[in-house]
């Protein structure tokens, strides 16, 4: 019996394409052609390809399957190694799945950094860069308290979107402005969280010089000039009522 690369194709449950590149890369041998110029596949073809699929099915990489179907390789540490890849990304799947679960649960943005999908709705763009930053230098602790610290800001969404808004032309009237309104909210997280004020660089995963230039550049990069006035006019607000607190 003999068949037409597209019949082969068919029975074997793959494309003429792939047969094709299973044939570039001398996995499976070029049969003789008919008269009539068309490739002439038997039984032992088949029979070959059908070895290739399964290897393929089972996660080997086309570049291990012409050692292993061979003979020439050691077929069991490579299935031990397929079985290890595709494990790491069952658990990876796994995760996925979880995140996008609480991101439609919470109903927040897809870009919602891990463990933030409860306030991610809350988050403006730029804090939900800042915050895939810390998920790569803080520790766990540490993004913990981040976390805790947004959760507990539940009266500041509206100084938060003036805050998104400000031009960076704002006025020096509209800057203290909002400086004030802010503080306060700022004063609750370094009273709860007094490492975010000074220490932040005591809680990084991360090499700490690389780390500090990071946040700088991030903040920076990430808020107009005003912006990154009112924080920092808020910040020596919030610093004033903690030291008066004693």
């Amino acid at each position: 019996m003999a068949w037409s690369t597209s019949e082969l194709a068919e029975l074997a449950g793959t494309t003429v394409n792939t047969i094709r590149h299973y044939h570039r890369l001398g996995l499976l041998v070029e049969p003789d052609r008919r008269h009539n110029g068309y490739k002439q596949y038997e039984t032992p073809d088949l029979v070959r390809l059908l070895h290739i699929r399964r290897l393929v099915e089972l996660g080997l990489p086309l570049a291990r399957i012409k050692e292993l179907t061979e003979g020439t390789g050691g077929s069991p540490e490579a299935l031990r190694q397929v079985d290890v890849d595709h494990a790491a990304a069952i658990e990876r799947l796994e995760k996925a799945r979880q995140g996008i679960a609480a991101i439609l649960r919470e109903n927040a943005p897809p870009d919602t950094p891990p463990g933030f999908e409860s306030v991610g709705a809350r988050l403006s763009q730029a804090d939900r860069s800042l915050i895939h930053m810390y998920t790569q230098v803080f520790d766990e602790q540490a993004l913990a308290d981040v976390r805790h610290a947004v959760e507990n800001d539940n009266d500041n969404d509206a100084v938060s979107a003036d805050f998104d808004a400000l031009p960076a032309d704002a006025d020096e009237a509209t800057r203290q402005n909002l400086a004030e309104k802010y503080a306060p909210s700022l004063v609750r997280t370094l009273r709860d969280h007094p490492w975010m004020d000074n220490d932040a660089m005591t809680r990084v995963s991360k090499g700490k010089p690389v780390t500090r230039q990071t946040f700088v550049d991030a903040l920076r990069e990430l808020h107009n000039e005003a912006q990154l006035d009112v924080i920092q006019r808020a910040k020596e607000l919030a610093r004033e009522q903690l030291r008066r607190e004693g």
